[in-house]
């Protein structure tokens, strides 16, 4: 693994020099010819294109074309782009490109449509969009063309696939065999620590809206190197993922780790359980990236018999339910629980020998967890008000953009000490000397990757029809799922989609929801 020396792989915050860009080109020198990413064989049923499998010489050779676009096309030193991509090998390209030109990524999940898209990047000024032509039967470009309508610093849409609309930038001749092999023109050197520089703005919701929440490439590669010491993935590996690069989680459990071992990124779109087994044969995979539940299911379905990955990393998005989720009992997979706390920690940990989960740690958080030599990633406190902080190299140190402190809008709050005061309620364990989740931050909702305001929700829905009524439930899968009655549920469904709204509040108002 590419971790630099001794000093440096100690204190991750502070003295890790290299940029993400930096440990890949480094791979893509030592191994050019062996595989670095791997689209799903059923990529043609959700979007456009035919399966990739890149080398890191084609892969490198396709982010510095990218990169150099990105340039030519007049974008300066540390431009915000956004990038709205599904789980696919252009996903990590692009963000590699926006990284090696200099420029910072924001990264938009998948679901997010034109109001949600719109109001998290008006926010943080973004200047471009890198899309592609559709996500299922979704017009992915022409959402992204109206968020460019309604963000006046939004200057370029940019595209993968076919056909695109006028107006939009193509990057599709960028993933020829015949892609430029130039670099990019560079920024002018003025950075002292490029690894203290923000690499990415992932969003978070708080009870007053979004909040875009900014990381350093030191921060993120503390929070993988955090997941990638505790599953124990070797140098090499083959990293399977369902996650793509949309969320801190997302960043710093697929690509964070695939670069710092050099291994295979085996992408997966949710959810084909035939395809993803298949994948996980045919690619030989190690590791493998699912939502808690899921790795489950998978474990009752008979799926690790056939193919028996050495670890599987489940996302935990309600960290609450860890404590009280079942006992895992898979020979010889090792589960590693990531507890995550919204976009400001998470917390990776391995089962322990009786199948159940391990305590979260008050205090200093370990890499590996065993052992006192291991590498300080975070330290974990219990707030005044009963809540989980945190502060340490993978946490954000301050709010972004700089002086929104004085603007009023929502964003993080680092409190005394540096402590980022998560939201999660917990309690004190005296007999483990641990804390235990017990609850959500008030007034969200969560379903699966996406968090919401319900108070919000509530007023959106009740604007289209006064009689309308939503709520949350609790799910087994995703966390919870929102239902709703209106009047006419077709009449607020068409109004909902109309509003460009997540397609999760749409589905509230289907009949076989209410």
């Amino acid at each position: 693994m590419i971790l630099g020396d001794a000093e440096t792989a100690n204190n991750p915050s502070r003295g890790l020099s290299l940029t993400l860009d930096d440990v890949f080109r480094r791979h893509a020198q030592r191994r050019p010819d062996a595989l670095a990413l791997i689209d799903a064989a059923n990529r043609a049923t959700f979007t456009g294109g035919n399966p990739r499998r890149l080398t890191y010489a084609e892969a490198d050779r396709m982010v510095n074309a990218i990169a150099a676009r990105l340039r030519d096309m007049g974008l300066p030193t540390d431009t915000v782009v956004a990038i709205h991509l599904p789980n696919i090998v252009e996903n990590f390209l692009a963000t590699l490109a926006v990284l090696r030109a200099g420029m910072i990524v924001a990264a938009l999940p998948l679901l997010c449509r034109r109001s949600d898209a719109a109001a998290a990047l008006a926010r943080i000024g973004a200047k471009a969009i890198i899309t592609c032509d559709r996500v299922g039967a979704f017009d992915q470009v022409h959402c992204a063309m109206g968020v460019a309508a309604d963000v006046f610093s939004i200057r370029y849409v940019c595209g993968f696939g076919e056909n695109l609309p006028d107006g939009v930038v193509s990057f599709a001749d960028l993933l020829t065999a015949d892609a430029r092999d130039r670099a990019p023109a560079q920024d002018d050197g003025s950075r002292s620590n490029a690894a203290a520089h923000i690499a990415a703005i992932t969003f978070d919701v708080g009870e007053g809206g979004v909040v875009p929440v900014a990381r350093s490439h030191a921060e993120l590669l503390a929070g993988g190197l955090a997941a990638l010491l505790e599953a124990a993935i070797a140098q090499d590996a083959v990293i399977q993922s369902t996650l793509g690069p949309s969320s801190f989680a997302g960043i710093c459990l697929t690509l964070v780790p695939w670069l710092l071992c050099g291994g295979t990124l085996v992408l997966h779109h949710p959810f084909d359980a035939q395809t993803l087994a298949q994948q996980m044969r045919d690619e030989h995979c190690t590791a493998l990236i699912v939502p808690d539940a899921v790795a489950f299911r998978l474990a009752a379905a008979g799926l690790f018999a056939a193919a028996r990955p050495a670890s599987i990393i489940a996302t935990w998005r309600a960290p609450e339910r860890l404590a009280t989720s079942p006992a895992w009992h898979v020979s010889g997979v090792a589960l590693i629980d990531v507890a995550l706390f919204g976009e400001a920690a998470l917390v990776p940990a391995r089962r322990r020998a009786d199948g159940r989960p391990s305590p979260l740690p008050l205090g200093p958080l370990h890499a590996p967890r065993e052992g006192a030599d291991g590498i300080v990633v975070a330290e974990i406190s219990r707030t005044d008000a009963g809540t989980v902080a945190v502060r340490g190299p993978m946490v954000p140190q301050r709010a972004f953009p700089p002086g929104i402190e004085e603007s009023g809008l929502p964003h993080i709050k680092i409190g005394e000490r540096g402590l980022l005061d998560t939201g999660y309620t917990c309690r004190f364990d005296a007999d483990t000397k641990a804390l235990v989740v017990t609850g959500p931050p008030a007034g969200t909702v969560r379903i699966g990757g996406y968090r919401f305001v319900l108070q919000d929700l509530r007023a959106l829905v009740t604007g289209i029809d006064a009689g309308a009524k939503l709520g949350a439930l609790p799910h087994a899968v995703i966390g919870q799922r929102l239902f709703g009655t209106a009047a006419d549920p077709d009449a607020m469904r068409a109004a909902l989609h109309a509003a460009g709204v997540n397609p999760l509040i749409v589905a509230a108002f289907a009949r076989e929801a209410a």
